[in-house]
């Protein structure tokens, strides 16, 4: 007799049903330590910024967003009426991927990839999706590059000083001010800033769910901590205090950086494929399937989150791997695939939610009907992998709202993380 798919999962270590609120009250006590500068698996850096009061109007504000391989750069003008426009919109390669680079080079290529843009604004918001200590005048020292970018040169540099020195060189007019955040940031930024005259929200939070995963909210004035109210960026995939299945642990030692990052190996779309990948020749190696699928399975040599959420969405498809499997092997081998990645999808979805919950507490905020927390989410796995959205959804409904009497409102924008970094650009 086949080994059931629940007791296949209970052999590996592997939980799906998470317990959600006690997960979020172990992320919330280390979000605590780390504000109070005590040894936490989050990083809680400071940004010593809020949304402004007020809706920009009538400026310009020149806009970098650089992360993993790409470099975007545009112009995002605000009308006198606070609307914003973007233009002059350049897309390339990300310095230092091709080729290692000096800081003089590093800089150098990103002044030449600024030059369509050249004095048209006196301010740079800039996203910057690697690690950084932000300073209280908006510069931001690198703590490192991801493997992508390779000029070792930067690591410990202030990336707006040193960018100034740059476009200076190549006659720019005087920069005031260049501003240094990350995609959180800019989703928390976008959020505050596409709230209309109707609503009114009680705090903010920015979460990414895509290739990573990461979260910020706004942290009230804490004397404990000694800290005033101000975005904080958590580095959420940092911590490590959660459930690892045999194939998380076999699957986290072929990473970069195996031994970090335990959340966000359990939760972003550069994992689940993998991980999911694992799990399914574990179940054909214990004899959960058919021995002509468990051959195919076998047989696979890759498998990402796009190819896995095809067939979640389509278990038939044969234009997906899977669906090709499944679509000439039995109901019950199908349904079996079925249920392991759905399994894995499902605890994404709860560490999410649990991650969002422990945002929602520390703001201390949401607790009246009408004024609810605006939650700005951006990235593809939370919008568009199987059923992620609407159970983090839940999750919070049955939690947050009805368990804890805290509101919400999840909202999106487009262009969020351009107009959330223009935002930035601005921030005095």
């Amino acid at each position: 007799m086949k080994p059931s798919v629940s007791s296949f999962l209970s052999k590996h270590n592997f939980v799906n049903h998470v317990d959600i609120y006690s997960v979020a009250k172990a992320i919330s006590d280390d979000m605590r330590k780390g504000l109070r500068k005590e040894n936490a698996d989050e990083d809680m850096i400071r940004t010593f910024c809020n949304p402004p009061e007020a809706s920009a109007k009538g400026k310009s504000v020149i806009v970098i967003d650089a992360g993993g391989t790409n470099f975007r750069s545009c112009l995002v003008s605000f009308d006198q009426n606070g609307l914003p426009s973007i233009s002059d919109m350049e897309k390339t390669k990300m310095p230092g991927v091709e080729k290692e680079l000096s800081r003089k080079d590093f800089f150098a290529q990103i002044a030449d990839n600024l030059e369509h843009l050249k004095n048209k604004s006196d301010r740079i918001g800039f996203c910057f999706s690697y690690p950084m200590e932000i300073k209280e005048n908006g510069d931001g020292i690198l703590l490192g590059f991801s493997k992508e970018v390779k000029a070792p040169e930067v690591v410990g540099c202030e990336v707006g000083k040193c960018l100034k020195e740059a476009l200076a060189e190549r006659g720019w007019n005087s920069i005031k001010r260049i501003t240094l955040c990350n995609d959180t940031v800019a989703a928390l930024l976008a959020g505050a800033a596409c709230a209309t005259d109707n609503d009114r929200y009680s705090s903010y939070i920015g979460f990414i769910l895509g290739t990573g995963m990461n979260a910020a909210y706004i942290q009230p004035d804490c004397e404990c901590c000694k800290i005033k109210k101000q975005i904080i960026v958590c580095e959420s995939g940092k911590f490590l205090s959660v459930n690892r299945s045999d194939f998380d642990i076999e699957f986290d030692k072929t990473t970069v950086k195996p031994g970090t990052f335990f959340l966000e190996k359990l939760c972003s779309g550069a994992y689940l494929g993998p991980v999911s990948l694992i799990a399914l020749k574990a179940a054909a190696k214990d004899g959960l399937f058919a021995s002509e699928t468990a051959k195919k399975i076998e047989a696979i040599e890759a498998l990402t989150l796009i190819e896995m959420d095809k067939f979640l969405h389509g278990p038939f498809n044969k234009e997906c791997l899977l669906g090709e499997i499944a679509s000439s092997a039995s109901s019950e081998d199908a349904d079996t695939i079925f249920q392991i990645l759905d399994s894995i999808v499902e605890r994404s979805a709860r560490y999410s939610a649990a991650i969002l919950i422990a945002c929602a507490l520390q703001t201390k905020a949401g607790y009246n009907a009408s004024e609810p927390i605006c939650i700005l989410c951006d990235g593809t796995t939370f919008f568009k992998t199987y059923r992620i959205k609407e159970r983090v959804y839940g999750y919070l409904d049955k939690i947050l709202t009805e368990e804890l009497g805290v509101y919400w409102n999840i909202v999106s924008c487009d262009n969020d993380i351009t107009l959330g970094a223009a935002i930035s650009g601005l921030i005095e």
